[in-house]
């Protein structure tokens, strides 16, 4: 499918093209720029990781296709209609370069090889569009959300592409192009104007040209206005990537006394990297097909939690632009008026509440599973945070069971609100030293941080005194906060209360730097995450290792040694802040596989796939009255392999599967174990 000027060229079609195409880039340039504007109402935010670290994001996640391919169906069918865009734009240049510049590039072995793969790509696409309205129009598949856009869209492309190879077919009957066979779907069409008069044919011709350009003109005009956008955003997206945006919040400046609101409450007060968010967004519902709160029938879908906010920028941004442009010209307000009817209306809707329900952001578990599938890379978890922080942080509305959390937080150091002196009792008779009492003399390698689960909460301490075990075993030095251990904050911040966070962060920190902790074990993900990743943002800088990470080491080394044979059918839970947050996948699973007579089996959903047991996002400490129970939905998941064990190694997510067992009633036969636990009844 070759791009070439029509036969019988001459100049006045020349000039029009020109005029024309000036025309329609203008049109396009003035859409983008007007998208571009939208944007830069949005807050300032340093994303730029390098110019070339953002090239191979472009390269590997947007051409590549690295994410999008991980379902087949919708993988390939993208990746045949890009690929086919990509290499006939690079036909149409070679062509542009060769006429309007008369430079002679394109001939020889160069045209025959572009040639050749502009038929075999076009001819993918082609496919892949076709694929496309089966999938739309056919299939119907729940996630997507057809609207006419979609339609004129893969209209415009579909158009194009057969334009492309009838124009090419034309031009080979009419030459008798004596290379043809370098375009096969070329060659093959031109079998059905063989015989045609010549005069007529060129005619034909050049009405097929005109309307091959004036479509190609369209869909360029037509693109910043369209879905089609997401060309351009989604590469930006992915070029300004910020790897697991959720992984580590961005911090209040409380310090600045000029600081008058606390999280967002207005769209214009997101960052313009969160605006550019909702035009990458390109409605594919991979991340709606992955939440679980959507899958338990929550108001909440990642998917139009995006557009919604796409829309309400849609309506308010020009009149904000509006009311900048009057300020600038010290215009009166009747100009900001009449920048559209019902500006006031639009401007004084209300983000939450209104545009997004309050209902939408209590659902979210931050479980990242949407982030995790999206091919754009965008952030949902840290744009429902934000909005949390304004409903706790300005407001104070928040779910009635988060009080008692906050409470204990500010009062007792833990969520469970239970008295900060009894934060050691759990070591009792176990010869476990706290820092205080190490301090002296006494090489320690590491701190063990327990969590606020480990201290207080009468399950997980069974999990923490098997970790303490296994330590002791291994002939690890190490001790314990004890008293001075507070909170980490991650239930804090997850659920919008910033300054709450940022006060436990300040005494750990404050604490662990006066007893110069370098290197942190801790039996949390949430606290793993926390410490790890968000701790530095304080001035908190420490190696920090999950007890799964740890444990699978110790065993790698040799220093714990299974000496018993464990007969038992185990399936692992990945937990959310374990695996997707930090990518810890294969070494709880090491440890398991590493004893005798375990057969571990995986649940469908798993590893980056994981269903999240409903107890993220600070959602441990509320109530769950919307929709099914995560946890029992993840229980089922479980059960339906028959497991004898269901093994974790996080906190929240024992108590969730736990309470799953028992609303089952099947704990009697069906046990939920940390690893640690399993570990040592095997070891020596």
């Amino acid at each position: 499918m070759v791009p070439s000027r029509p036969l019988g060229w001459y100049g006045d079609t020349y000039v029009i093209m020109w005029f024309l195409m000036l025309v329609v880039f203008a049109v396009f340039g003035k859409g983008v720029y007007d998208r571009y504007r939208l944007w830069r109402l949005g807050v300032d935010e340093q994303r730029f990781a390098g110019f070339g670290q953002g090239i191979k994001n472009v390269l590997i996640h947007g051409i590549g296709h690295k994410r999008i391919l991980r379902e087949g169906y919708p993988g390939l069918m993208h990746l045949f209609i890009l690929s086919g865009f990509l290499v006939f734009a690079l036909g149409t240049l070679a062509v542009a370069v060769q006429e309007d510049l008369h430079l002679e590039i394109y001939q020889g072995s160069f045209y025959l090889i572009l040639t050749f793969l502009l038929d075999i790509f076009g001819l993918a696409a082609i496919v892949g569009i076709l694929m496309a309205f089966v999938r739309r129009y056919v299939l119907k598949p729940d996630r997507l959300d057809t609207t006419p856009d979609d339609g004129v869209s893969l209209v415009l492309i579909l158009g194009i592409l057969v334009t492309g190879f009838i124009l090419e077919a034309q031009r080979i009957a009419i030459t008798a192009d004596p290379w043809a066979a370098w375009s096969p779907v070329g060659n093959a069409l031109a079998g059905l104007f063989a015989g045609a008069d010549n005069g007529s044919l060129k005619g034909i011709h050049q009405l097929f040209w005109w309307t091959h350009l004036l479509l190609t003109f369209g869909f360029i005009a037509y693109l910043p206005h369209s879905k089609m956008f997401h060309i351009l955003a989604m590469a930006l997206n992915q070029f300004f990537l910020k790897e697991k945006p959720a992984q580590a919040l961005a911090p209040i400046d409380f310090s600045n006394e000029e600081l008058e609101q606390f999280g967002v409450s207005k769209v214009e007060e997101f960052t313009w990297k969160q605006l550019l968010d909702t035009d990458a967004c390109v409605r594919c519902g991979r991340c709606q097909d992955n939440c679980p709160a959507y899958l338990s029938q929550k108001p909440l879908s990642p998917k139009a939690l995006i557009q919604d906010l796409k829309a309400h920028l849609g309506e308010k941004g020009p009149i904000l632009l509006a009311q900048q442009a009057a300020a600038r010209q010290r215009g009166t307000a009747s100009q900001v008026a009449a920048a559209g009817e019902g500006a006031g209306a639009v401007l004084e809707k209300a983000l939450t509440g209104e545009v997004i329900q309050e209902d939408t952001l209590w659902s979210c578990t931050t479980c990242r599973s949407c982030e995790e599938q999206c091919p754009a890379f965008i952030g949902h978890v840290p744009t429902v945070v934000d909005m949390r922080r304004n409903l706790v942080m300005m407001e104070s509305n928040f779910p009635q069971e988060a009080q008692l959390a906050f409470r204990g937080m500010e009062n007792n150091g833990n969520p469970w609100n239970v008295g900060w002196k009894s934060r050691a009792d759990w070591i009792e008779g176990l010869d476990v030293k706290t820092m205080a009492e190490a301090e002296e003399g006494e090489v320690v390698d590491f701190i063990y941080w327990p969590g606020c689960a480990g201290a207080f909460d009468n399950r997980y301490r069974k999990v923490a005194t098997s970790v303490v075990k296994l330590l002791q075993k291994a002939g690890s030095k190490f001790a314990i906060l004890g008293t001075e251990e507070k909170c980490c904050g991650d239930t804090a911040r997850r659920l919008g209360n910033e300054y709450l966070f940022a006060n436990l962060v300040q005494e750990n920190v404050e604490v662990m730097n006066g007893y110069n902790v370098q290197t942190i074990v801790t039996s949390c993900p949430h606290c793993l995450n926390t410490l790890k990743n968000e701790y530095p943002q304080f001035g908190g800088n420490y190696e920090v290792i999950h007890h799964s990470e740890f444990i699978s080491r110790l065993m790698a080394e040799g220093k714990l040694k299974v000496a018993k044979e464990l007969g038992a059918k185990i399936t692992y839970h990945d937990s959310c802040y374990l695996g997707r947050y930090n990518d810890i996948y294969e070494q709880p699973r090491k440890i398991l596989q590493n004893i005798p007579g375990v057969q571990l089996v995986e649940m469908e959903r798993h590893n980056y796939r994981g269903f999240c047991c409903g107890a993220g996002g600070g959602r441990m400490f509320l109530e769950e009255h919307l929709g099914e129970r995560i946890n029992l939905m993840r229980t089922e998941q479980a059960l339906a392999l028959e497991p004898d064990v269901i093994a974790t190694a996080c906190p929240f997510c024992l108590t969730m599967l736990e309470d799953g067992t028992k609303a089952k009633d099947v704990i009697d036969h069906v046990k939920t174990r940390d690893l640690a636990e399993i570990l040592v009844d095997v070891v020596q």
